[in-house]
């Protein structure tokens, strides 16, 4: 089977995510608490007026608690030797999975992924970035991020992952599938998306 062919074969397939992998061993999730029953707690409450400071920020009173709203914006590829690569993750997904979307990556190469997405009305807690990536339909790698909980704000949220390493070598060459979602602790998928990327010897 050519990358061609591998390509067209995993964008026709459904994506396949085991619910039991977006449980993280020890994560227990915390209590439910909307904005309003945050907001009206004591205020004498140091440790309450701390988290709520972090999850809400200073400007919490003006914000009105109506359905909660989780907006996936855009995921930047960053790695040294290349501008950054911004997926846009608002529009026609569809169109990641064209052939002049394709990201080129450096094999061995130090990289990581950026996020940026908004919080309207109501707490997420547990949000965290699931991605499968598979070669011509076969599994290779997957990754299961917590990246926290988090209140809503007027300006977007940003999650940098910690750094990574593509693989090297001759073997690891050539075109990879990846499917990715954002999903909270009740296992609401917010975004969902596809993307691909290949591996060569330089940029």
């Amino acid at each position: 089977m050519s990358d061609e062919e591998a390509t067209a074969a995993a964008a026709a397939a459904p994506a396949n995510f085991d619910d039991d992998d977006d449980v993280t061993p020890g994560y227990v999730a915390p209590a439910k608490k909307t904005v309003e029953e945050i907001l009206n707690n004591d205020a004498d409450d140091e440790a309450l007026v701390r988290y709520k400071e972090t999850l809400l920020g200073p400007g919490a009173e003006g914000i009105t608690g109506g359905p909660l709203e989780v907006k996936v914006l855009k995921m930047t590829f960053i790695s040294e030797g290349r501008d950054p690569i911004d997926l846009d993750l608002t529009g026609d997904l569809s169109k990641l999975k064209e052939a002049d979307k394709i990201v080129t990556i450096k094999e061995g190469c130090e990289y990581t992924l950026k996020f940026q997405f908004s919080v309207s009305n109501q707490i997420v807690s547990g949000l965290r970035f699931r991605q499968d990536i598979s070669r011509k339909s076969i599994p290779v790698n997957k990754l299961n991020i917590m990246l926290g909980s988090f209140g809503p704000s007027p300006e977007p949220h940003e999650y940098t992952m910690q750094p990574d390493e593509a693989p090297k070598g001759m073997l690891a060459r050539g075109k990879y599938h990846a499917v990715c979602k954002f999903i909270d602790d009740d296992k609401t998928v917010y975004r969902e998306w596809e993307w691909f990327f290949k591996i060569e010897k330089d940029w």
